[in-house]
């Protein structure tokens, strides 16, 4: 579904013109369509066919509450990612157990909101994680579902900024480690170990890093289980890359295929947090030209009035947005930077 197109040379979203949404809500703005939210929610869902799943929208993508609220009507549930989060994910309307806490660094306010609360699963981060997990729910005389995030050493196909599975990232313990945390978190007063997490990074383009870093767990996993740790289901986390420049990416049901070949044989439930991949195809953000500067060496700067504080990632690691005007022209085609306020 493409939501943004021209009709007539005007460009719309969903068939509503985007320069009369610039009129009244200004610029600059943030446009999501509503039917492009929910059908790439429904593509994963619908994905996994009968085979035991949650998708846990990631709210790090847009924790909008308009977003997530669209969502959790199109039957997402979410991963939080902060104490924050989990209360964006309250209001709109989820339940406790709809709710997946990740994240390194989670303070001790943030693990005793989602103890009380009672989530679905806690997924820590280090071995010091959950023991603090464990303490507060005993404090709180109740028991905490966790699962611990491993770290397989996997490098994933995107951007060095934005990959998370290598030993030399903060995420999740080492894969060599997590067997003996494991043992020890299993039948620890205060948890209940019930799976395993992995997520190697984001804007990934290609399946084969994927598909291997699922087939470290799945083996992971086994020798939980022939040890007697009670393991439950895998998070897969999320990571799949969407198109910024007419790049050919793995189309939703080959990513879920791929997760479902690997974990089939262990018949394990899978858990998967897709953000971009829901949120990125279903937004733009409308900014208004404000200004264009000619230097005598030819230089011209067109000057929008939305910078950084809108559109982080060009600036912080030369991630790529297209850029297009809100009506079609003929006109020539020249070479100018584009930049904020």
């Amino acid at each position: 579904m493409h939501a943004f197109r021209f009709d007539a040379g005007i460009l719309t979203c969903d068939g509503v013109v985007l320069s009369t949404i610039a009129d009244r809500a200004g610029t600059p703005t943030y446009v999501y369509s509503a039917a492009t939210l929910r059908e790439r929610v429904r593509a994963f869902i619908s994905g996994f066919g009968d085979y035991p799943h949650a998708v846990h929208y990631a709210l790090k993508a847009n924790s909008n509450l308009a977003v997530v609220r669209i969502v959790r009507a199109a039957g997402g549930l979410v991963d939080a990612n902060s104490g924050g989060e989990v209360e964006v994910a309250l209001r709109a309307g989820y339940a406790p157990a709809d709710i997946v806490l990740t994240g390194v660094g989670k303070t001790p306010s943030e693990i005793k909101k989602a103890v009380t609360l009672g989530v679905k699963v806690i997924n820590a981060e280090s071995a010091g994680e959950l023991e603090r997990i464990a303490d507060t729910a005993v404090s709180c005389q109740t028991t905490a579902r966790v699962a611990l995030r491993i770290n397989p050493n996997i490098a994933a196909d995107t951007h060095p900024h934005i990959s998370t599975g290598l030993v030399t990232h903060k995420f999740g313990v080492p894969i060599a480690e997590a067997r003996a945390i494991a043992r020890r978190a299993d039948g620890r007063p205060g948890l209940a170990f019930v799976g395993l997490h992995v997520h190697i990074g984001s804007q990934m383009v290609g399946l084969e890093p994927i598909r291997e870093a699922a087939a470290a767990v799945v083996e992971l996993a086994r020798e939980l289980r022939d040890d007697g740790v009670r393991v439950e289901h895998l998070d897969l986390g999320g990571g799949l890359g969407i198109s910024y420049d007419d790049e050919t990416v793995p189309l939703v049901q080959d990513y879920v295929a791929t997760l479902v070949e690997a974990v089939r044989p262990s018949g394990l439930a899978l858990i998967v947090e897709p953000g971009r991949a829901v949120a990125g195809p279903a937004g733009a953000l409308l900014a208004s030209v404000v200004d264009i500067k000619h230097r005598l060496d030819g230089t011209r700067f067109v000057v929008l009035d939305a910078g950084m504080s809108e559109l982080m990632r060009p600036t912080l690691y030369g991630a790529y947005h297209r850029i297009t005007p809100l009506t079609e022209s003929n006109a020539e085609r020249v070479s100018c930077d584009v930049v904020g306020p």
